[in-house]
């Protein structure tokens, strides 16, 4: 039997907008857009913090260095196409954005000596039944001790989300699900999220009860997608920032 394969990303799209979950997840509608400036600006910096804590391995990088790879990165990667929704803002304007958050994450963190590295960028899934498999995309997997493990996750979004959202968040704790299996000598696993815009870390767990029923609720939602035969657009504030919006009944008058 086939594999389904689910991720937050899918999860968040279908309760977003399920024509979007649809032109992007089942018909994979190839746009000229190939993403957003915001979302571009986002993979930049996750993949300079993940060059730096490889060097980190080997020796402390100098922010010389990080910022040059940072640049060379985005100089290579930039594509004209790329969606600016913001018209006051240019590419420069967030690639300069970007820099910035490298620069106060490396000053609050330098030597980078807190927890011990296991994994930077993971390509895992963690099985949600015998069809359905869940993909784990851990920014970066460390170990405080033995047996207290860290998952941290890079935001460069505007907003950080409330404690009680963090405590409800279902992204980290499914990747903790992974962790567990994984490591099973953990006692205790921490979330905890970088939100480079105001240079915070905020930290969340959960319990093996808690993980359970979460498990249970993202089964429940990939089998709700599965029987969906509907997928209406619903119009928010994200349309601005979406690939599809040119081909979007909402937005055909538009076009």
């Amino acid at each position: 039997m086939e594999k389904k394969y689910y991720s937050i990303s899918k999860l968040e799209t279908f309760d977003q907008c399920k024509l979007r979950y649809k032109f992007q997840y089942i018909d994979k509608i190839q746009v000229d857009i190939p993403t957003t400036i915001e979302a571009f600006m986002g993979n930049m910096v996750h993949d300079t913090l993940e060059k730096l804590y490889s060097l980190v391995e080997l020796r402390l990088p100098e922010l010389k260095e990080i910022l040059e790879f940072y640049s060379k990165k985005w100089n290579e990667s930039y594509t004209p196409n790329i969606l600016i929704a913001k018209p006051y803002l240019t590419q420069e304007d967030y690639k300069k954005l970007g820099e910035k958050f490298i620069i106060s994450y490396y000053f609050k963190h330098i030597p980078f000596n807190e927890s011990q590295t296991i994994r930077l960028e993971t390509e895992e899934y963690t099985p949600l039944d015998e069809e359905r498999l869940y993909h784990v995309r851990i920014d970066r997997l460390a170990y405080k001790s033995e047996d207290v493990f860290e998952i941290h996750d890079y935001k460069t979004s505007n907003k950080p989300k409330t404690q009680k959202e963090l405590d409800e968040d279902r992204q980290l704790a499914m990747y903790s699900v992974w962790v567990k299996n994984k490591f099973p000598n953990a006692k205790k696993i921490k979330l905890i999220w970088h939100y480079l815009v105001s240079n915070e870390q905020k930290e969340s767990s959960r319990t093996p009860e808690q993980l359970e029923v979460l498990k249970s609720e993202v089964l429940e939602k990939a089998k709700i997608i599965e029987s969906t035969k509907e997928f209406p657009a619903t119009v928010n504030k994200l349309c601005n920032y979406c690939v599809f919006q040119n081909i979007c009944p909402e937005f055909k008058k538009e076009y």
